[in-house]
């Protein structure tokens, strides 16, 4: 676990932050600051998700890093802010809402489990767990609630302004829904990391985690259980699920 250590206290010194902004979004900031502050989690990537107006001729995911952004924010937008942004574009542009994404490497697989259930239950239902051929554990806290709509096209705009404040609209709503996924993921992060503290043993062995997944996931099994006895209406996300590996 040495190694672990080492390499996130190098990952996270000042100035190691290479994406285009520098910095943590900041309504995520605090999240963040609890999160690393576990012995058990490093995060390598994130943003609290965004409203964009993506540019250029080339919007597909292994190009859109070099497109110009015309226009960003982290919070809801206005109308306004999309067709001034518009008025930039100078070939395509497409106006898109990501939600909130967060990918952590996790010190233990249990860990990553634990983890992982809280992002299920917190409405990030495309999260899941992978690891490399070295060990390295990573989480991936992802939802799927996207917006992707073209505006413009070689340089034509190609919707009313009736329109664009119609999808600022649903994208704002978007927005909304993200924060409050954002706000129970916090919430629950902060009740597992408490949870999880270590107690050691006589012996030197850390058990408080494996105790607490332990009793989730049988507390798990046994809802799934009652859920084929008795046909309930369909989940609203609120329910403990307990562990999933993958995308649900």
């Amino acid at each position: 676990m040495a190694g672990f250590a080492l390499w996130k206290e190098r990952r996270l010194r000042p100035g190691a932050d290479t994406s285009r902004k520098g910095r943590v979004d900041a309504p995520i900031a605090e999240l963040l600051e609890l999160l690393n502050g576990s012995e058990r989690y490093c995060s390598t990537s994130s943003c609290s998700g965004r409203l964009l107006l993506l540019g250029g001729s080339d919007q597909t995911e292994g190009q859109k890093q070099n497109c110009p952004w015309l226009f960003v924010t982290h919070q809801k937008c206005r109308t306004e802010d999309v067709v001034a942004g518009l008025q930039k574009a100078q070939d395509n542009a497409v106006f898109k809402f990501e939600p909130f994404v967060l990918h952590v490497q996790c010190r233990e697989v249990q860990d990553a489990q634990l983890l992982h259930s809280v992002a299920i239950n917190s409405g990030f239902r495309n999260s899941g767990i992978t690891i490399g051929k070295k060990g390295k554990i990573m989480m991936a806290v992802r939802s799927t609630h996207c917006l992707e709509v073209p505006l413009c096209h070689q340089g034509s705009v190609l919707v009313s302004e009736e329109y664009i404040d119609y999808l600022v609209q649903v994208a704002n709503r978007k927005m909304e829904e993200n924060q409050r996924r954002i706000e129970r993921f916090h919430a629950s992060l902060r009740s597992l990391i408490d949870s999880t503290a270590p107690i050691e043993e006589p012996g030197g062995e850390t058990v408080k985690a494996a105790v607490v997944y332990t009793r989730r996931r049988r507390r798990g099994a046994a809802e799934r259980q009652q859920r084929h006895r008795e046909p309930t209406a369909p989940s609203d996300g609120e329910g403990d699920l307990g562990f999933l590996m993958g995308p649900t």
